[in-house]
């Protein structure tokens, strides 16, 4: 065990939101990270202290780009140039049936999963998977190569595929294009014949969280993303095993907005700032990672909300993404509810205006099918991708814009080959998601609405 002190609060809240879904290996050690009950450390005449300055300056080295990840075999360290966000999946030993939405549910882990095709080749199950990102790619291959989804059977083979993209036509139980939901279903069949989904979904096989048939439980685990991570004292192999849903088992998981996904789409947002927080600012936060259909901030409890996301998928998106980020001063931290909807106000009931309606708001981000904004979704950031900008506005009335918003700007940028957009980097990432929020959708006239998303670029 060891314990690091980073820069600033903030730091420490990226760095565990960082590694909460991608488990970091040293040597091939799993290696968990939660918050410490320490403030700070006290670092006089220890008997360690070689050894934990000889750790910074490898901390060092590896931001500076000089040295490789220790234990990692060259090129893992990083993502190489040209690599493809694509991946190819063969599952071997295949004791058990493993069906579309089970493998979406494991590899959504690292990150947006935009398409998946699932098929048999040389008597062997395969997929292809497409993530958002090559880096979502990456980390999913470091972390999933060799492992089994359930104990001592089904085992994981990933390499990158040559594709770049996936060309889905249909959305079934055989292939999924998520940025689509107006694909229709084709003709494939269900991935079960019925009598084997029958057995499949039956008690002690994987009906339950431990999925106990034989032994055979799931093998991968994940801590929950929620900003914490596992508890002292659990070692490799203690966390929660990958809860698959009966849904899931059979191949019957409804597509995102077709009636949603299995599990939970209202999130309960706490530590708010009652002074400044609105229904409006928590819609427009949390629909950079999905399209919010109703807020209610708690008429009692003002510091308290409950955002309701179209899907369980976007819900986790944006806990994962949100949960720990500094707004308007307070740390907040977003959590499953066990409210599955947000009721409306009855008519005559005191409300204050503290729930609103936006399921059929203009400013949803993912509506449209194939929207780019599916592969634009990065944590928040002090960089902020401008978009939408008439001709006419200068870098001076953005800088003014943002600097009015009581922003620092620390630099400007406008893109070479498309002056419509811009990257602006700011003090702070807690300014930049206050600015993100008092900004998206503002008026720059001729009729031009500024588009405000986070980046995952620096200036």
């Amino acid at each position: 065990m060891a314990f690091l002190e980073m820069a600033s609060e903030e730091a420490a809240v990226t760095m565990v939101n960082y590694y909460t879904p991608v488990t970091p290996h040293l040597r091939s050690q799993p290696v968990f990270i939660q918050y410490s009950n320490h403030r700070e450390l006290k670092t006089d005449n220890l008997p360690n202290q070689a050894r934990a300055q000889a750790a910074l300056q490898a901390v060092g080295a590896v931001q500076s780009g000089s040295l490789a990840l220790p234990g990692a075999p060259p090129n893992e360290g990083t993502v190489l140039p040209g690599q493809s966000p694509v991946l190819r999946i063969i599952i071997e030993n295949l004791f058990y049936p493993v069906t579309l939405d089970v493998l979406h549910q494991i590899f959504s882990k690292f990150g947006t999963v935009l398409k998946i095709i699932t098929f048999t080749k040389n008597n062997q199950f395969q997929a292809l998977l497409q993530y958002a990102d090559p880096s979502n790619a990456h980390y999913a291959k470091m972390a999933l190569d060799g492992q089994n989804i359930y104990n001592a059977c089904c085992t994981l083979r990933i390499d990158f595929s040559k594709l770049t993209s996936l060309n889905v036509k249909y959305n079934n139980d055989k292939s999924r294009d998520f940025t689509r939901l107006d694909l229709p279903t084709g003709d494939g069949q269900p991935s079960l014949e019925p009598p084997m989904a029958a057995a499949f979904g039956a008690p002690g096989i994987i009906s339950s969280p431990y999925a106990g048939a034989a032994g055979f439980a799931p093998a991968i685990g994940f801590p929950q993303a929620t900003g914490l991570s596992v508890p002292a004292g659990l070692g490799p192999g203690a966390l929660g095993p990958l809860t698959i849903t009966s849904s899931a088992v059979t191949g019957r998981m409804a597509i995102p907005g077709a009636g949603g996904m299995p599990g939970n789409s209202v999130l309960l947002v706490t530590n708010l700032n009652p002074d400044l927080i609105t229904p409006h600012g928590l819609f427009i936060l949390f629909g950079v990672y999905g399209d919010v259909h109703r807020v209610k901030i708690m008429f009692n409890k003002k510091e308290n909300a409950l955002v309701q996301m179209a899907d369980a998928n976007q819900a986790q998106l944006a806990m994962s993404h949100l949960s720990g980020q500094r707004l308007y001063g307070k740390v907040l931290r977003a959590t499953l509810s066990k409210h599955q909807a947000v009721q409306l106000p009855r008519e005559g009931q005191e409300d204050q205006g503290l729930t609103k309606d936006f399921s059929n708001s203009p400013l949803h981000r993912f509506k449209k099918p194939g929207s780019k904004n599916f592969q634009n979704i990065f944590p928040p950031s002090a960089t902020l991708h401008l978009s939408n900008i008439p001709p006419s506005v200068t870098v001076d009335d953005l800088k003014n814009l943002f600097t009015e918003a009581g922003c620092s700007v620390k630099a400007f940028k406008f893109f070479q080959k498309d002056r419509k957009m811009a990257l602006i980097q700011l003090g702070s990432v807690e300014e930049a998601i206050q600015a993100l929020i008092e900004l998206h959708n503002h008026d720059l006239g001729e009729n031009h609405h500024l588009r405000v998303s986070f980046s995952k670029s620096t200036i």
